[in-house]
């Protein structure tokens, strides 16, 4: 999986540099192939079956993430220096802001990753350290990107009746990575009061995080009831709503195998048992917006569902499941959801390997790149 789509960055950038405006319209949503590739390897390391050699395609994966999010920042950089009224066009469009979020979930997926399935190839320090300054970064870009997109669409942007679109949910999914991916490093911060402020403030971007959510929710359920299925294109980034649900039970799940240690006996247990209390049923709810995704999905593909980048919605949402479910398997000891979460992982992994062909295609012959039709 790997060499197959290493050398594309590259080879992108050579074309973006032979003709500079087709980087005209590179948007913030191509970081979310960066999440994409990032929870292939991040999701892997969280199975709870061993597959013989998955550890390594795990760590190839992540550095062929890590390759991408260098790629795309160096493009994204020369996207606002060539381009900053596309740039700030973006900011203003209502259909575009949402993405912003992207580019700090990349950054923390990445860094997440390095920590998990990266240590083999660059060690172990070093995979702290990319993991803590990519989880720093991305914690401030997602917390400002929280705030931010909401007050522009409040005040600056032209919201239609009726277009509320999944992708209003990017913003605010962003904190309740950080709050997944934080556990983690909590252990390499000195004990006492910097592991507990940090274990708190997890939970309070995951509460953050969490009802943005639900504050979003109704109002994309309204829009489809109300005025039907979304458009074509459109139709895959439905598998949106699957990652604040999928992340938000990663983050309990995560949180609470820290808690011991870090917080009182208390709130340890009480952490551990809300994470299967919150868990299971959200889960349950994920199941059952899947099942309603990927009907709206076939219903698209018989109308002719055309390749573009929200099939990178087909990754990220369903990688935080199966992190989820693993972490369930974990805590409540149950076989089914280890079995779930591996055939989630299944299904993720064919997602990314279409999306990927698929995008390396659209980038070698210039479709991708070019102006909206």
């Amino acid at each position: 999986m790997a060499t197959t789509l290493a050398p594309v960055p590259a080879r992108a950038l050579h074309d973006l540099e032979i003709r500079p405006g087709t980087l005209r319209h590179l948007g913030p949503n191509w970081y979310a192939a960066v999440m994409g590739t990032a929870i292939v390897a991040g999701a892997g390391a969280a199975l709870p079956l061993r597959v013989p050699g998955l550890a390594a395609v795990c760590t190839a994966v992540w550095a062929l993430s890590a390759i991408l999010l260098a790629a795309l920042l160096t493009a994204r950089a020369l996207h606002w220096h060539r381009h900053g009224d596309q740039a700030r066009r973006h900011l203003l469009d209502p259909a575009v802001a949402p993405f912003y979020g992207c580019l700090p979930m990349a950054l923390l997926a990445v860094g997440g990753g390095a920590l998990s399935t990266g240590s083999p190839l660059i060690g172990r320090t070093a995979a702290i350290a990319v993991d803590a300054a990519l989880w720093t970064v991305g914690t401030a870009g997602g917390l400002l990107v929280a705030a931010a997109v909401p007050y522009l669409m409040i005040t600056r942007h032209r919201v239609e009746p009726g277009s509320a679109s999944p992708v209003w949910l990017l913003p605010v999914v962003a904190p309740m990575v950080s709050a997944a991916l934080g556990p983690a490093l909590i252990a390499h911060l000195p004990a006492g009061q910097c592991q507990e402020a940090m274990l708190l403030g997890c939970y309070a971007m995951f509460g953050l995080s969490l009802l943005g959510t639900l504050v979003m929710l109704p109002l994309i359920w309204q829009r489809l009831v109300q005025h039907g299925p979304l458009p074509i294109a459109l139709t895959p980034a439905l598998f949106l709503v699957l990652g604040p649900l999928g992340q938000s039970t990663t983050a309990v799940s995560q949180l609470a195998d820290t808690a011991p240690g870090v917080v009182g006996a208390p709130y340890a247990a009480a952490m551990g048992a809300f994470a299967v209390l919150y868990g299971v049923p959200v889960m349950g709810f994920a199941l059952l917006w899947l099942a309603l995704a990927a009907a709206f999905v076939v219903r698209a593909a018989r109308r002719g569902l055309p390749f573009a980048m929200t099939w990178w919605a087909f990754t990220f949402p369903v990688g935080t499941c199966v992190t989820a479910t693993a972490g369930l398997a974990h805590h409540t000891g149950l076989a089914a959801f280890g079995w779930l979460a591996t055939a989630l992982y299944a299904a993720l992994v064919a997602a990314w390997a279409v999306a990927a062909a698929r995008t390396a295609q659209g980038l070698l012959n210039g479709s991708l790149l070019t102006g909206p039709r």
